[in-house]
């Protein structure tokens, strides 16, 4: 386990104050001694004079594409003329391993080829995707100028890279490519460098979890956290490059607001790039932060993040039972326009509930129907108090029956708890089965619709899986459980339904998951072939090589029709 804080150097620990492990700066900043690797880009502006633009930006846009191609750092010519990568040969791949060791030989355990570590971070217990593949070596940088030097040597020798960090992906994010290559493992870059607290912003490194992130707050009294809370082992950076979200969105939104105040990131060829300042807002060019939020990494590698902080206010939690999804939906529809304080509102189903009973982890015994489960926040007990009231009033106008509203904050976690556990509660529906963990978003007034019809789906074919919705976004997840191999080849196909259903209702393929290898076939569809190629065209100016994860996020090209 990789300590939360870094330790201070000894020169420095003399020179400067200390405050509790961080250095002190200010009244409410605390600092933990880092020196920034400095972005090697450097800025100049110029703008023509004429009306007419749109030759300069074009000859900006190629002249900068040439010279980012030419300073691939001793990478061969990179793809102008074909669209598909050509990765290096095995004897190149034992060529960059043999290199990666002699430039990491003062350090223990930075480069590994054991086959349980090149087997752990290939393989995932998580999705049940096909063309599962082994990384030939793994790598664990401590800092920025490492990742400099694997990119580089990779590159030389043309050697695809899959980041890697909380390993919380359901889509196949994180596994090797087919002709091998090197898993980027920067869990160990786990620091947090600043705290700003009047501010509201920390920086950090990516590979720490945002549930350390609020502990370390917590512990040091800090009254602000990091909103966003995707599954608990989930790490900064990769929740900034999948775009995730979670209970919170329909409050706080999702990763793609504003969050990620700046990145810095290593690109392909090897440069450092910082996107942006610390301050809240700014108007001055492109938001190249959100430009790497969501590219899972096929863009580059993040090794420090700026994050927002809100202030911690206090909650309570509420549960109520409805006939059916329709009433519940329309329920939540109903409470959200009413503006009160709503951090979090979930659609269970009745499948959910028997298997929440069923795992027994409850302190209490649910009635098994269609639920919501509700956070509230607000100032004050008052506040809360007076949310409750116009929720249940609300609820009770569509049929909702049980309310029950926690009386203190160990029943409150209580009840959150049975809801946080939907993995393993769904797990006890039936001995001995698997999961398969997927997503989709539609509009909130369709919800009801893309349930039902995905509930009718199931039971046609003799699968269940618990429901479980973040209602407030129309974010439906669902956890299809088989045991054989004839039912995993039921459950991907009543995937591929649920997407296409998903799609047809105006909504996406994943609301919060990411696309990895398992939802890129589906990209075209929902984005349009226009966008797409947008998209394609970014990575190949970006990775002219094709080397940063591979086989993610991008459809594959169509065969070109013949005439």
């Amino acid at each position: 386990m990789y300590s939360r804080i870094s330790s201070i150097p000894s020169r420095l620990a003399r020179d400067r104050p200390v405050y509790n492990g961080f250095l002190k700066r200010g009244p409410s900043s605390y600092i933990i001694p880092h020196t920034p690797f400095r972005s090697t880009s450097s800025t100049t502006s110029s703008r023509p004079s004429e009306t007419n633009y749109i030759p300069y930006v074009l000859l900006a846009f190629a002249s900068g594409a040439i010279g980012y191609a030419a300073s691939s750092f001793n990478a061969p010519t990179s793809q102008s003329s074909s669209k598909e990568p050509t990765f290096g040969s095995l004897a190149d791949y034992r060529r960059a391993i043999v290199e990666l060791k002699s430039s990491f030989a003062d350090r223990d355990g930075i480069i590994t080829t054991d086959p349980d570590e090149l087997r752990i971070h290939g393989h995932s217990s998580h999705d049940h995707h096909h063309g599962e593949s082994p990384h030939s070596v793994v790598a664990y940088p401590e800092s920025t100028e490492d990742v400099v030097k694997i990119v580089k040597i990779a590159s030389k020798h043309r050697m695809p890279m899959t980041p890697y960090s909380g390993a919380t992906n359901l889509e196949g994010h994180t596994r090797g490519h087919s002709s091998g290559g090197i898993c980027i493992d920067i869990s160990g870059m786990n620091k947090i460098i600043e705290i700003h607290e009047a501010d509201s912003d920390l920086v950090c490194q990516p590979g720490v979890g945002w549930v350390e992130v609020n502990d370390t707050l917590k512990e040091k009294g800090i009254p602000l956290f990091f909103p966003l809370d995707p599954a608990p082992g989930a790490t900064i950076g990769g929740m900034l490059s999948t775009g995730c979200s979670g209970t919170n969105a329909v409050r706080y939104g999702t990763a793609k607001g504003e969050w990620f105040l700046n990145a810095t990131v290593v690109l392909p060829n090897g440069q450092v790039i910082k996107t942006r300042r610390r301050s809240r807002k700014s108007s001055a060019g492109f938001d190249v932060t959100k430009l790497f939020i969501g590219a899972e990494g096929t863009l580059g590698i993040i090794t420090e993040v700026t994050i927002r902080l809100a202030p911690v206010l206090p909650t309570n939690v509420a549960v109520v039972q409805f006939p059916n999804v329709r009433n519940a939906t329309e329920a939540v529809i109903d409470i959200l326009n009413q503006g009160v304080g709503i951090q979090c509102i979930e659609l269970v189903d009745d499948v959910f509930m028997k298997a929440t009973n069923i795992y027994g982890q409850s302190t209490r015994r649910w009635p098994e129907k269609d639920s919501l489960f509700m956070k509230f926040q607000g100032p004050t007990p008052q506040s809360l108090k007076e949310t409750a009231d116009i929720v249940k009033k609300v609820a009770q106008r569509h049929g909702g029956t049980g309310f029950e509203l926690a009386r203190n904050q160990q029943e409150a976690n209580d009840l959150w708890t049975d809801r946080k556990n939907a993995h393993y509660a769904g797990l006890a529906l039936i001995e001995n089965a698997k999961g398969w963990p997927t997503d989709v978003c539609v509009p909130i007034s369709r919800l009801p619709d893309l349930v039902q019809q995905t509930k009718e789906d199931l039971a046609s074919i003799g699968l269940v899986s618990p429901i479980v919705g973040h209602a407030g976004d129309g974010n439906f997840h669902a956890h299809i459980l088989f045991q054989t191999d004839e039912e995993e080849a039921l459950a991907r196909q009543a995937v591929h339904r649920m997407v296409k259903r998903a799609i047809d209702l105006d909504g996406t393929c994943t609301g919060e998951h990411g696309v990895g290898i398992g939802k890129r076939e589906y990209l075209t569809e929902e984005l349009g072939e226009g966008t797409i190629e947008l998209m394609k065209t970014i990575k190949r100016a970006v990775d002219p090589l094709g080397l940063f994860n591979p086989g993610k996020l991008y459809p594959d090209e169509k065969p070109s029709k013949k005439h």
